[in-house]
């Protein structure tokens, strides 16, 4: 039998949730909302992925859980961005009377997510319990999560560069699969969401052009790990440089 995922967006139209830097939340879970879907879709056999929405409207609380609840869905995960949390980081949020099966949702994502996104130095702002409308009237397994903080300037950034926000869906795609133990499609390869290492982030093309042009790097690969011989071999034009 297929599994019903409900991914609530939070805020939407008239409520734009949290703003600092640029950003508003509502844009920014509504993005991640529709990759979670697509992904979860795609990579995986016998599940079905419901949202709260997919366009900027205003939905009022009851809504959301009132539809999540009538679909007959599986596990509920409100998706959101957080603000006024001084150093920022990432956080989810089950009730605080919550039943083992959302305690279990929330180790699964927390732990995915959070993986996901250790290359990027991330704040683990952990585990808590809270009494929060989407966790307290869904009547499935349900967790909230509060993807870095939009007013803190760490973080601001790092919503801002794609390959994060891939992270952050991955993290949540495959949370969700090992959670509800759903078998991956054949044939399923690389994700959709996986970095083109052949392509330069629009946050990083300025200093790519002049590190290239100043033949510290061969203009290749961009988006490729570096190993330790080619760190040592642009040390070494550095110094070569500066000897000059």
């Amino acid at each position: 039998m297929s599994k019903k995922v409900w991914i609530d967006a939070g805020h939407g139209g008239k409520d734009p949730g949290a703003t600092a830097n640029g950003l508003q939340e509502k844009d920014i879970v509504l993005k991640l909302s529709q990759g979670i879907k697509q992904q979860l879709e795609a990579e995986y056999e016998g599940v079905e992925v419901l949202t709260s929405r997919s366009t900027d409207v205003f939905l009022e609380l009851s809504d959301r859980t009132s539809k999540a609840n009538k679909a007959g869905s599986d596990i509920l995960v409100s998706i959101h961005c957080n603000a006024a949390g001084g150093s920022g980081g990432f956080e989810t949020f089950r009730f605080t009377n919550a039943l083992p099966a959302s305690v279990a949702l929330q180790n699964a994502l927390h732990r995915e997510i959070m993986s996901a996104l250790k290359p990027y130095g991330v704040t683990d702002r952990g585990q808590k319990s809270k009494n929060l409308h989407m966790v307290r009237e869904s009547k499935m397994p349900a967790v909230l999560t509060e993807n870095l903080f939009v007013d803190v300037a760490k973080d601001a950034g790092l919503l801002k560069r794609q390959e994060v926000l891939d992270a952050i869906i991955q993290g949540h795609v495959t949370g969700v699969a090992k959670h509800l133990g759903l078998k991956k499609r054949e044939g399923a390869g690389v994700s959709k969401n996986e970095r083109d290492i052949n392509a330069v982030s629009p946050w990083a093309a300025s200093a790519w052009k002049a590190m290239t042009e100043q033949g510290y790097v061969d203009g290749s690969r961009p988006g490729a790990p570096i190993t330790r011989e080619e760190m040592a071999v642009m040390l070494s034009r550095f110094i070569n440089n500066q000897q000059k």
